[in-house]
């Protein structure tokens, strides 16, 4: 069972159109079968199950907005869209495909964008996946299964939003550390940080862009879904044609959301819960609610950067705790 630890508040409790900010979350587990996760959902929530695919169900009747229980591999959820012929070759090799998935690819629960005072209902579903034996990214080492969180922006003012990307640069060795990230999902590249120069460059006092600028400069640096925290889903909302100019990946969907895909999901071990990386997550929303302190902690941490051994001989986090965190 999760241990009941209180999700902290957001600290913006509004979105860019003035109206209570919502939250999406994507759970990857293994351990069930796609049916048995979304049996499990619907009757938490008292939804019903619509097959949209073999590998991808979408469970209706939420006020909310449509949940999603699929198979995470595009190409199989599209082959899965498609009628096959009994013994046909094209079955064939599909069945081939989805029994090595089964093997390397997690199931995949997605909410729709929720108020924050239904993220309880996502710690319920995670206690009752714990009970059926749901399995997370360190059960094997195969596995690099991940939680992503995906607030709405409080504002499309590029200040604003640079001031979160400022944040999460400065906080983000720190939140590495408290989520305990495993071998396997480290040494891919789903969660990789941002490159340092880009780092550099946001945190430098001067820079105050504009939207277009700052959208031009997260593009040059970071022309992949490939971060822990991935703004390609928000600048696709704000400027579409210039994301799909630099970016050519049917996967990027537009949304005002950040996507915050570092937290690892280990939904096996006891005590994990959502609260882990929400309550990560809000550490960074608090930074930027106060912008001078932000701007203490990035000129630090710029410091830092600037030094050829700075990071290695200084613990980074154990300094942003007291210094900042901690206040």
């Amino acid at each position: 069972m999760t241990e009941q630890v209180r999700l902290l508040p957001l600290p913006f409790s509004n979105n860019h159109q003035g109206k209570p900010r919502r939250i999406g979350v994507e759970i990857e587990l293994s351990g069930l079968e796609l049916n048995e996760l979304a049996e499990l959902v619907a009757k938490e929530l008292g939804l019903s199950t619509e097959q949209k695919g073999r590998y991808d169900l979408r469970l209706t009747g939420d006020l909310a907005g449509d949940w999603v229980v699929e198979l995470d591999f595009h190409l199989l959820k599209e082959l899965g869209k498609t009628e096959q012929d009994p013994g046909s070759l094209s079955q064939s090799a599909e069945q081939l495909l989805a029994s090595l998935a089964s093997q390397l690819v997690p199931l995949e629960l997605v909410s729709p964008p929720l108020p924050f005072e239904r993220l309880k209902d996502i710690e319920h579903i995670i206690d009752r996946l714990q009970q059926q034996g749901a399995k997370g990214s360190s059960d094997e080492f195969q596995n690099a299964f991940g939680l992503q969180l995906n607030p709405e922006i409080p504002s499309k003012d590029p200040a604003v939003l640079l001031r979160f990307l400022q944040a999460f640069v400065c906080l983000h060795d720190w939140l590495l550390q408290q989520e305990q990230i495993d071998v396997t999902r480290r040494l891919t590249s789903y969660i990789n940080p941002y490159p340092k120069d880009y780092q550099k460059l946001i945190l430098a006092p001067d820079y105050q862009p504009d939207l277009t600028q700052l959208i031009d400069d997260y593009l040059t640096h970071n022309p992949t879904r490939n971060r822990a925290l991935d703004c390609l889903p928000l600048f696709m909302e704000l400027d579409e044609s210039r994301v799909k100019a630099a970016v050519k990946d049917e996967l990027v969907k537009a949304r005002p959301t950040f996507h915050y895909r570092l937290p690892s999901s280990e939904i096996q071990l006891a005590g994990w819960g959502l609260h882990r990386a929400w309550n990560g997550w809000i550490k960074v929303e608090q930074l930027v609610a106060n912008p001078d302190q932000l701007s203490a902690c990035a000129a630090a941490y710029l410091e830092l950067l600037n030094k050829p051994l700075g990071k290695f001989l200084q613990d980074w986090p154990h300094q942003l705790e007291q210094q900042w965190l901690n206040r």
